[in-house]
């Protein structure tokens, strides 16, 4: 059995459970404040990290790639949008979309400054120090919120990319490109066990990492 550090593995799943949370109600506020209440009539505009929570994607999922070490999958239930109520329907779609991969960078952004002025002092025998495992909370969530932004704007529909990418095109073009959607979650599978992934995730992830500030 291999040597799991349990106390990793938690902190690693509350973040990501924290992260998904505010990644999907940022679609849902700003769904509602663009003129669709729908989410929000859901109770989607939310912290409770019930209401946004997938047993398979949200929990399962990732428990087992944290124990694991397999690459990190993890999903929510996805925000439900009527582009009818929007007031400009494309363009509010984009923004709705860009929401939530936007506000896991706001959140890397806010973690990774904390981090910085944070003073991790060094563990000593029989003495209480909180500033190891908040810098440890504050790492997660900066790699995590960081990762969790770009594989989500990856163009490919479902993933926020997509969705963004086919408000963006003409509509002609929009419309042939949806087409893809059925086939989205399989394009994705076929990205990450053909190394596809680590071309089109890595680079933006790494180049945005170093911009963050730290220690």
């Amino acid at each position: 059995m291999p040597d799991i550090n349990f106390a990793q593995v938690f902190i690693a799943f509350v973040v990501l459970l924290f992260s998904l949370t505010v990644h999907e109600m940022a679609h849902a506020w700003t769904a509602d404040r663009l003129g669709d209440p729908t989410a929000r009539l859901q109770g989607r505009v939310s912290l409770n990290p019930i209401v946004h929570a997938d047993p398979i994607g949200t929990v399962l999922f990732p428990l087992l790639a944290l124990i694991s070490g397999a690459p990190l999958i993890g999903w929510a239930k996805p925000v439900p949008v009527n582009v009818r109520n929007l007031k400009r329907a494309r363009r509010d779609y984009v923004l709705v979309a860009a929401a939530g991969p936007a506000c896991n960078l706001v959140l890397a952004v806010s973690a990774s400054l904390l981090l910085a002025v944070l003073p991790v002092s060094p563990q000593t025998l029989d003495s209480a120090n909180v500033s190891v495992p908040i810098a440890t909370i504050l790492s997660r969530t900066v790699f995590l919120n960081v990762l969790l932004a770009v594989f989500n704007m990856i163009p490919i529909p479902p993933l926020d990319g997509g969705n963004v990418l086919a408000g963006l095109l003409p509509y002609r073009l929009a419309v042939e490109f949806n087409r893809v959607r059925p086939y989205g979650f399989v394009l994705l599978y076929l990205l990450i066990f053909t190394g596809g992934f680590e071309k089109l995730v890595l680079p933006p992830y790494r180049m945005i990492l170093s911009w963050l500030p730290t220690q």
